[in-house]
């Protein structure tokens, strides 16, 4: 990713990854809030950054950008197994 010659790619994959962040750290701070005002307006917040983070994944998506594997159901039952099977072990 050369400085001179970024992509739109390149730009609405920064933002995404900032908003990924974003909502992270608002999350982090959702648990530890100190009191329920304080509690109240983080949610609010980590709510709408949610929301552009999910914006903005759906843009990359309707343009082609960001491209979700098709996978069937059976092979999702497998998934979900091995991640029950694995919580079991915890």
């Amino acid at each position: 990713m050369n400085k001179n010659n970024l992509t739109d790619l390149d730009y609405i994959n920064l933002v995404l990854t900032l908003e990924k962040d974003m909502v992270k750290n608002y999350a982090v701070a959702l648990t530890e809030a100190s009191n329920e005002y304080l509690y109240d307006r983080y949610n609010s917040m980590f709510e709408k950054i949610s929301k552009m983070q999910r914006e903005v994944f759906e843009l990359m998506n309707s343009k082609g950008f960001y491209n979700l594997k098709q996978v069937s159901k059976q092979e999702i039952i497998e998934k979900l197994n091995t991640l029950t099977s694995k919580n079991d072990e915890i």
